[in-house]
């Protein structure tokens, strides 16, 4: 039924040979408008046409791709269900209420008929012209209705009836499109909740890595400092070493520089100091005497 109702749509807009369209646009998926053309048997243009006639009641929806190749942009078309079955519906009510204003009329109203012409005329019409036809002079009969009445009546529950399965498809395609929309919702709050995890599970890592790190760092500083200690104790062994070398040279060159030194100048001045000491003590005992 809702292939019908589509088609029914088309004709509407387009007109009977645009029908076939439908089938092809019926899809989940875009539709490349070349394979359209080529399926219809028509040329590009001409599906175009049709194609846009149909979105400027916004009954299709379009996406534009680019070919690598040649450069230029290709349209792909899918028909919208829901609008295109309200428009329907709303074509369907204007319907219904045309039927309804002219069942009205010929339930309330009396019309005339000249049987010669075939013409009908309103009861006002008729008074004007005397009951009498305009064209051939013959006098006007009254119609009757009850057939008329009939088909409207007919015409009317027909529509009726029409409605209410549109309604119904209309009540299947929202129940499609609230399931769709929730399973995206679904779907979002899974990717938000696997995104969240992992950045949890990032955020555990790298607290991992950081209490790891300074136990890293503690054994990297000891062999550091055992190294350290070593170069440190060769060094010290070094300078130890260097020191007792440097102390054996200078006691060596002082023990040589005191015997150069004091040997003379000791000889010298104990002659001197007891010359005089000798001539004080002579000079001493004289006063005395």
């Amino acid at each position: 039924m809702l292939v019908k109702f589509l088609k029914d749509v088309v004709i509407v807009i387009v007109g009977k040979p645009a029908e076939p369209i439908v089938d092809l646009l019926y899809s989940k998926k875009h539709v490349n408008e070349f394979i359209i053309a080529k399926k219809l048997d028509i040329t590009i243009n001409q599906t175009r046409n049709i194609l846009y006639k149909l979105s400027d009641h916004g009954l299709v929806s379009s996406i534009r791709k680019k070919d690598k190749k040649k450069g230029w942009y290709t349209y792909f078309w899918k028909i919208e269900v829901i609008k295109a079955l309200e428009f329907l519906k709303d074509v369907r009510l204007k319907q219904l209420t045309r039927i309804n204003n002219q069942i009205k009329n010929r339930e309330t109203k009396q019309f005339y008929v000249c049987e010669r012409c075939n013409i009908e005329v309103s009861e006002e019409t008729a008074l004007l012209y005397d009951f009498t036809c305009n064209e051939c002079g013959e006098i006007f009969t009254i119609k009757d209705n009850s057939k008329l009445l009939r088909e409207l009546k007919k015409n009317s529950n027909k529509i009726k009836e029409e409605l209410k399965l549109i309604e119904e498809e209309l009540e299947k395609e929202n129940l499609k499109l609230e399931k769709k929309k929730e399973k995206e919702i679904k779907k979002e709050k899974r990717d938000k909740k696997r995104a969240r995890a992992k950045k949890r599970a990032a955020k555990k890592a790298e607290k991992k890595v950081e209490k790891k790190k300074p136990v890293k760092k503690k054994k990297l500083k000891k062999k550091k400092i055992k190294k350290i200690l070593k170069t440190v104790k060769k060094a010290v062994k070094k300078k130890k070493k260097t020191k007792k070398k440097e102390k054996k040279k200078s006691v060596k060159k002082k023990t040589k520089k005191k015997t150069i030194k004091k040997k003379p100048i000791k000889k010298k001045r104990a002659k001197k100091t007891t010359k005089k000491k000798v001539k004080k003590k002579a000079i001493k005992k004289k006063k005395k005497k």
